[in-house]
């Protein structure tokens, strides 16, 4: 006779691994989801158009968007973003006050989503916003999360005198920007969900390398510059983005040697590649 037997099995869960947890001291973080566990605000604040109401709108208990409150919040109507709330902790908010260069994340009370998580919708005709503060830096690490609608432009990060962290240019090229002199590499130009990573490490072309989805792109060509200021998301010198903008953080610093980790994390969230 066998006694003590039991068949209950422990099982223990926990929330996914946030990516600025794991991979901290971010220059500036915008996303749809939450980013680190110590951050206590907001997402986004969005403007319902049926009144021009707003409201901030949190994350779940999953630390996903609330999109319980968010479709509460413009039931049967459009909902535009006038605040992406910086989550890296130096409060960098990206704000937009006009209300028709807001993008959208909300059209006839539905979710505006891309391969089902919520998306911002830039218009590619006057859409974007301001950061609060200026960033200004020679290295940095950005990695972006991005669905174009056609072949047309996507500028992430962008700045004064026209500078630019990463433009997915409709001519097939990724260009980084500091004004008056810029880097490009060729990239697969398509309307999927994309995963882009761009490092500048140095101010040779040998410092700069890019990642689209899994696939390391090819080596940069143009003149290397040694600074870029970054002071807007979304557009560029009266280019503005046409697509789907979902996450995008900014670290002044090489993290070369983080990329597969942060990649790995955004992938593994987002189901991109």
């Amino acid at each position: 006779m066998i006694t003590g037997y039991s068949n209950t099995i422990s099982v223990t869960t926990s929330a996914p691994s946030l990516l600025l947890d794991l991979y901290p001291s971010a220059a500036a973080a915008y996303s749809v989801r939450k980013l680190r566990s110590a951050y206590t605000g907001s997402a986004i604040q969005v403007r319902r158009s049926s009144n021009n109401d707003v409201l901030n709108i949190g994350f779940d208990a999953l630390g996903n968007l609330d999109t319980s409150a968010l479709t509460s919040f413009c039931a049967g109507t459009n909902g535009f973003v006038t605040t992406w709330y910086d989550q890296s902790g130096n409060g960098n908010n990206a704000t937009q006050s006009t209300a028709a260069n807001q993008p959208q994340i909300v059209s006839s009370g539905s979710v505006i989503n891309v391969n089902g998580k919520p998306s911002l919708r830039f218009d590619g005709t006057n859409d974007e916003f301001s950061l609060s503060s200026t960033i200004t830096t020679s290295i940095y690490s950005n990695f972006v999360v991005l669905k174009k609608t056609g072949t047309g432009t996507i500028v992430i990060p962008s700045g004064l005198a026209n500078g630019q962290l990463t433009g997915a240019w409709s001519d097939g090229n990724l260009y980084e920007n500091n004004g008056s002199t810029f880097v490009s590499v060729s990239y697969t130009n398509d309307t999927n969900q994309n995963l882009f990573s761009v490092i500048k490490n140095g101010n040779t072309l040998s410092d700069f390398s890019a990642t689209q989805n899994a696939s390391t792109l090819g080596s940069y060509t143009g003149t290397p510059f040694v600074s870029i200021t970054t002071d807007r998301l979304g557009a560029r010198s009266g280019t503005y983005s046409d697509g789907n903008l979902q996450e995008i953080v900014l670290y002044s610093s090489n993290e070369s040697s983080n990329r597969t980790g942060i990649r790995t994390n955004i992938n593994t969230y987002y189901a991109i590649y």
